[in-house]
């Protein structure tokens, strides 16, 4: 591959071949597999790797699964001998996997005696066992108890299926002919990468493909490398929380301390908070899943995505935090509360660092979708065979707002390029599952000057059965997750509600449930019903154009009532009144820096001050005379270094009840304002008895250099 004509025309056509055999892995597993998960609601994961387990190609489903296949693929080379026609088989989360029921399979590519490359597959299994249906388990304390733990055996010898095995592994479950039909879907995608793989070296040859996989991924950590280069250099601070470990409503942190040097990041997750007794911990696989799933989207537009991506980035954290907990730590929550809240922390430090980016700024994002309320339904059919459903609805949760546009309405996490969920006819008719409704959910979104999107909502209930038994878990309903940038307000809380048969027919209203339910049992009649997150939004709500918020009215979306107390937008017969939301909103401003703590005024600007780095619309990083100072919009300096301006903003404790967040008894919510124009700077989740840090501070010292 020396770069010539000839050399870039073979690697061009080289590659898309592998990438079109991936694309032929996930066609050949949702053809073959007949699990909804599988073949509507895309939970799973297929790739070509390199010896080494580094990924060169990967579909476009679930990012977290990436790091996982290659973890057992390093595990394989170390510990197992591997020959020309094996395929393996795991699940251990302290191998690779990110739960038990992330079943993984792989397969080396030989060429010849050279073992060339490795082709992987994962996906979700509804069952693998454990103390309760679906495995998800909140009463565990052990991973014993979460299901069957696959360390990494051999499925196929040779090219011949071990029937025995695969009898003892599916003999596990309360669902073995899904669990098998899936398996056996995972060795016809393994045959297939690799027969396509092989056909591919005989047209160009072992070293030429072989090349250009470690080209892709080299090419992409070069490419990598310049766009960390384009970030400024700064320090990031980000927490994020999850309440309940399944057995007490004890709040965790997932504590991330980013650091971006040049053309490296550090990502540094030692401050989180010890395992938990509970089945919400990760394990370090888990960790990398949950940094490559806001990785990948977040940083990788427009770049190939592989292993390239993760190069420039180290992950640091001791053992024994809850995400990476040590054996024998139950996980089997992993993948709804603790890696994705480690998404959460990473999408959002991210986005700090592209806000303050002249290249970036422009794709600067809120949290999207910040939790996974669980939902799966198991029992017993009307014709005495068991049946599972794991339901996938939550996707639907907010995507969130940009710098330049709204969030996506039920756009799905970052995490999933390509969300999907199941038709609801395709629920109701592998499962006795029977939806009362699934629209979108207004007011969900968080208010700004763009808003995050507006989650969906169900509720469900059965038919055709006598009873069935619900799993209902969530992090998210105490935690305000899906946060905002630069003034945005957080999505909604989590909303889980049910009510029987006979107290829907008194007329009594759905009881709250709070984050752990665990398992419900259900009768035709009962009802579930379920709001997730919307998405974080972007600046303040009152600079959002009073035509958006008139139009988001208009589509039922938002009320007049909150038009006008959150937006500052006077509505009359539908049309904005120029001159009344004008003098609204200035009222509004005012009110805020009424009910405000706020310091001395530090200074005015100077005239000579010249702009260094934009934090949203109305905060400023500039130097002048040589010094660093943040300061506002309006001129107000809020800090005489490039750390701590909060300490200079006006500050308010902000009860988030009417936006529909529900908090944590050692949560709080403090806004940040302009001293003097009363614009809406940032809204912070904290500890009650914490004060806000610095979330952002830019590696510029006390002095700026001139121009």
């Amino acid at each position: 591959m020396s770069g010539g004509t000839l050399a870039a025309v073979t690697f061009e056509i080289v590659r898309n071949r592998l990438l079109a055999v991936t694309e032929e892995m996930r066609v050949t597993l949702q053809s073959v597999s007949g699990s909804p998960t599988v073949t509507e609601a895309s939970d799973f994961f297929t790739g070509l790797y390199v010896n080494g387990g580094e990924f060169a190609t990967m579909g476009l489903q679930v990012t977290h699964e990436a790091p996982a296949v290659g973890a057992l693929i390093r595990h394989l080379e170390a510990h197992r001998p591997v020959a020309d026609g094996d395929m393996f088989i795991a699940n251990d989360p302290y191998i690779g996997a990110l739960h038990q029921n992330d079943v993984q399979m792989a397969v080396p590519i030989h060429w010849g005696e050279d073992r060339v490359a490795w082709a992987g597959v994962m996906a979700h299994e509804t069952d693998v066992g454990g103390m309760e249906f679906a495995s998800w388990c909140p009463a565990a304390t052990e991973v014993y108890q979460e299901g069957l733990r696959i360390p990494a055996v051999k499925l196929v010898d040779r090219g011949v299926l071990r029937e025995d095995v695969l009898e003892m592994i599916v003999a596990a479950s309360r669902l073995p002919a899904a669990l098998e039909l899936d398996i056996r879907a995972f060795v016809a995608t393994l045959n297939v990468a690799r027969a396509r793989v092989v056909e591919l070296i005989g047209s160009y040859g072992r070293g030429t493909v072989g090349e250009v996989m470690a080209w892709m991924i080299d090419t992409t950590e070069h490419d990598t490398e310049d766009r960390l280069a384009a970030l400024p250099d700064a320090t990031v601070h980000v927490r994020d929380f999850l309440e309940h470990d399944g057995h007490e409503d004890t709040l965790h942190a997932v504590d991330l301390m980013a650091t971006k040097r040049g053309r490296r990041l550090l990502l540094d997750f030692s401050g989180s908070s010890p395992q938990a007794r509970g089945f919400i911990n990760a394990t370090r696989s888990g960790l990398h899943g949950g940094v490559t799933g806001a990785l990948i989207p977040t940083l990788g537009f427009g770049l190939r995505w592989n292993a390239g991506l993760l190069r420039p980035v180290t992950i640091t954290a001791p053992d024994g935090l809850i995400c990476t907990a040590v054996h024998p730590a139950p996980v089997g929550a992993a993948t709804v509360e603790t890696i994705w809240t480690v998404t959460n922390v990473v999408q959002r430090a991210l986005n700090l660092l592209a806000g303050g980016s002249e290249a970036f700024a422009s794709r600067s994002q809120g949290v999207s979708s910040g939790t996974m309320a669980t939902f799966n339904l198991g029992g017993v059919s009307q014709f005495g065979e068991r049946f599972g459903l794991h339901l996938l609805d939550p996707l639907g949760g907010g995507s969130g707002g940009f710098a330049e546009r709204d969030g996506v309405d039920a756009g799905g996490p970052v995490a999933v390029p390509v969300p999907a969920i199941a038709d609801v006819e395709s629920n109701e008719q592998v499962s006795p599952l029977f939806y009362l409704y699934r629209r979108l959910a207004p007011e969900t979104g968080g208010p700004g000057r763009h808003r995050g999107g507006n989650s969906a909502e169900i509720a469900v209930t059965l038919r055709g059965v006598e009873s069935g038994d619900a799993i209902v878990m969530t992090h998210g309903a105490e935690v305000p997750n899906s946060v905002g940038l630069f003034g945005g307000w957080p999505g909604t809380t989590v909303r889980q509600r049910f009510s029987t048969a006979e107290e829907r027919a008194t007329g009594r209203p759905p009881r709250p449930l709070g984050p752990k339910p665990g398992r419900i049992p259900m009768v035709p009649g009962d009802v579930f019903s379920v709001t997730w997150q919307g998405g974080g939004g972007w600046g303040d709500p009152l600079d959002r154009e009073p035509t958006s918020v008139a139009d988001d009215v208009r589509r039922d979306l938002l009320s007049v009532r909150t038009a006008a107390e959150v937006y500052g937008v006077v509505l009359v017969e539908g049309q904005v009144d120029t001159v009344a939301t004008a003098r609204h909103r200035e009222e509004l401003r005012r009110a805020r820096l009424a009910a405000a703590t706020a310091p001395p005024p530090a200074g005015a600007e100077d005239a000579d001050a010249s702009l260094r780095y934009a934090l949203g619309d109305h905060l400023r990083v500039v130097g002048a005379g040589g010094k660093v100072t943040v300061r506002t919009s309006a001129g107000a300096v809020l800090s005489r270094a490039a750390a701590g301006w909060r300490q200079g903003a006006a500050a308010l404790s902000v009860d988030p009840g009417a936006r529909g967040i529900s908090l944590h008894p050692e949560l709080a919510m403090t806004a940040y304002y302009c001293p003097v124009s009363g614009a809406q700077l940032a809204v912070d989740v904290h500890r009650r008895d914490e004060e806000p840090g610095d979330d952002l501070v830019f590696d510029i010292g006390e002095r700026v250099p001139g121009p």
